[in-house]
């Protein structure tokens, strides 16, 4: 369980005195905001495809590519930031890392070919997942008593909310004054949120004893590993139907290119509540929460086979995809009930996870595409990784209660 000491930890001043409580909205608001930015980042190439393929002189699945070195850096970085980072002050690593992420944007913008573009995604996905996890422990540390969980999930509403919002928008400019203008945007965005998270944000230390060798002791806990193996097997479906429901609603329901930014919304509003909806589940009953999410998951996508040629049925079916994110908030949760004091590493890797789970989604989405099983094939592969999901979640249930175990204490004993 996360330490109680993260619980209550008031915000220390230079002079050692305890000052009263900073403004908790605004500092949600600045992390939000850096949320905002990444999640526009991350998902708006997924509306672009026709049109970066095109200008690359590319194919679209290739141009998926561009989504699975995007997701591979963050599954890269997120460790290796969160444990080289342990020590330095969060308010400085947060600021770090969105600079370096709206930089990354930046150099996107301006990348000639098709190789420097697949680099740039690449080092722009590094300080994603870091980033969230510093930002969810932060909240945690500043929410008021009883609203931790509350905090976190407004932390990754930031995420979510840029579906239904960022993503429209920057796939509107993109689409009006080029593709490389979405990146720009969000580069803007990046910068205006680390200037917003060095100034509401207070300078909260690291935690008591943090090294990057504690951090490293969650990765011998077979739990962690169970549980990162849901995310990153379960949540795959997602990406292969979505990373491609631009070309497949063109092709298959006829959907006019305007009409684009649109179902880019109704998958954000699924999104949105299905955060906000996973959230206060997971703190009704946890596992059950995970379990009921894999297998809405399978089902929903395994429905798009089905809707994805009618236009109307397959936009209310993308919507119902957006709800998969639910699981995100649980297994943060479980992560951090198994992790022990490695709290940094473990909620860096739940983000890690899921963007390995967007490189594997998106890439064997493009394999079935590319071997002529037709665009509504990336539904079968999306059933098929949420039954892989379910085969994890078994695995780790029935280890749970062979052990008959507890959530992890924040000082594990020495034996464990």
């Amino acid at each position: 369980m996360v330490s109680s000491a993260l619980q209550h930890t008031s915000v220390p001043t230079p002079s050692g005195g305890t000052p009263p409580r900073p403004s908790f909205g605004r500092a949600l608001a600045a992390l939000g905001l850096g949320g905002f930015s990444i999640g526009t980042g991350e998902f708006v190439i997924m509306g672009l495809l026709p049109d970066a393929a095109q200008d690359l002189g590319i194919s679209i699945p290739a141009a998926g590519h561009l989504i699975s070195a995007y997701a591979l850096g963050v599954v890269v970085g997120a460790p290796v930031l969160a444990v080289l980072g342990a020590k330095l002050p969060r308010r400085t690593l947060l600021v770090a890392l969105m600079a370096f992420f709206a930089l990354g944007n930046f150099a996107s913008a301006a990348a000639p070919a098709y190789l420097s573009m697949i680099f740039m995604r690449l080092m722009t996905g590094l300080p994603h997942g870091t980033y969230f996890g510093v930002a969810a422990l932060v909240a945690a540390q500043l929410a008021p008593d009883g609203q931790r969980a509350r905090a976190v999930g407004y932390v990754m509403l930031g995420l979510t909310g840029a579906t239904l919002f960022g993503v429209p928008l920057a796939t509107g400019l993109g689409q009006w004054l080029g593709w490389r203008s979405a990146f720009a945007l969000v580069g803007a965005i990046g910068v205006l949120a680390a200037l917003l998270v060095w100034r509401w944000i207070p300078p909260l230390a690291a935690g008591a004893g943090a090294s990057p060798w504690r951090e490293l002791g969650a990765l011998r806990r077979k739990q962690v590993w169970l549980t990162l193996g849901i995310g990153a097997i379960g949540f795959g479906g997602m990406f292969a139907v979505f990373s491609y429901v631009k070309p497949t609603l063109m092709e298959l329901a006829g959907l006019p290119v305007q009409g684009v930014p649109f179902v880019l919304a109704m998958f954000g509003v699924g999104m949105v509540g299905g955060n906000l909806l996973g959230s206060r589940l997971a703190d009704k009953s946890l596992m059950a929460t995970i379990f009921g999410l894999l297998v809405w998951s399978g089902l929903v996508l395994g429905a798009f086979c089905l809707t994805a040629s009618n236009l109307w049925l397959g936009s209310v079916n993308v919507l119902l995809i957006g709800t998969i994110v639910a699981i995100g908030p649980a297994l943060q949760i479980r992560l951090m009930d198994v992790a022990g004091d490695a709290q940094t590493l473990a909620a860096a890797l739940n983000h890690s996870a899921f963007n390995l789970a967007n490189a594997l989604g998106a890439w064997l989405g493009g394999l079935t595409i590319s071997a002529g099983l037709g665009w509504a094939s990336t539904g079968w592969v999306g059933l098929l990784l949420a039954l892989g999901g379910l085969a994890i979640f078994g695995v780790s249930y029935a280890q749970m209660r062979h052990r008959d175990e507890a959530p992890a204490p924040t000082h594990p004993p020495a034996s464990s």
